[in-house]
């Protein structure tokens, strides 16, 4: 009949619409913000996304803007400080993933306002993946040498005490990512060098473990681990340490 013919019809709409849905939700682009995007580690992390197809939306300082300058054509730009809330809240609106240098700049709690800006207003089901150093422990199960911990003590106090930079912050910004319940990962960095890509770095769940042993990874390598985790749903509510997979101690784990 005629109603039946109109219901199928309608049907045959409504799954055209679906498939047509889903078609263009696989096709369309993965939208990038990252939020530090003006310093070495953060201009890695734009080409390695913008290698990989990515939609980018890049956060920096608005002196810092012209570090861009290689991507301008290529990325959108929001300027201003990234623990502002009204910056973050435009620069992930519509993002798929949000990428996160965490900086202890200054002694005014620079690191936390900016991981809770992202945590407040990147959408639900958002990726977010958050970079610091060795000196962050999630469970308290980490094993640091003296020399690291010299150095985080001295080192972070002096900072502190010339009001350059203040570990303690970076601190208090990853007890909150790790209370939230956010699809978060949070990288830790082993020693940093410059120096050509030497692929994916390898990881474990905690400082001490042999395999990361030479404290070291190509800072090309770590901003890869970063946009590579927005796809690896393994790393969801994961505090990877990272070292080069060409490293001695990577290499000598891999044999055994």
């Amino acid at each position: 009949s005629g109603v039946a013919g109109d219901v199928e019809e309608a049907d045959r709409g409504r799954r055209l619409d679906v498939t047509t849905a889903t078609n263009d939700q696989r096709d369309r682009r993965m939208r990038v913000c990252i939020v530090g995007a003006s310093g070495k580690l953060g201009r890695y992390m734009v080409e390695h996304a913008l290698d990989r197809g990515y939609e980018v939306v890049a956060v920096c300082r608005e002196q810092s803007v012209g570090k861009l300058a290689d991507f301008e054509d290529r990325i959108s730009i929001v300027p201003g400080a990234t623990d502002d809330d009204e910056v973050i809240m435009r620069a992930v609106a519509g993002c798929d993933g949000v990428l996160v240098v965490l900086v202890p700049r200054g002694v005014h709690g620079y690191s936390t306002g900016t991981a809770q800006a992202v945590l407040d207003h990147a959408r639900p089901g958002a990726r977010l993946v958050f970079s610091c150093g060795w000196h962050i422990t999630r469970d308290g199960l980490d094993v640091y040498s003296w020399k690291l911990k010299a150095l985080v003590k001295v080192g972070g106090g002096l900072a502190r005490l010339a009001r350059f930079a203040d570990l303690d912050d970076q601190v208090e910004a990853c007890r909150r990512i790790f209370a939230s319940d956010t699809r978060w990962t949070v990288v830790r960095g082993s020693d940093l060098e410059e120096d050509e890509s030497q692929g994916l770095p390898v990881w474990s769940h905690h400082v001490g473990d042999p395999i990361l042993a030479s404290n070291i990874t190509r800072r090309v390598d770590f901003a890869l681990f970063m946009v590579d985790a927005l796809d690896n749903d393994d790393l969801v509510h994961e505090a990877p340490a990272i070292v080069s997979r060409q490293s001695a101690s990577a290499l000598a784990h891999a044999v055994a």
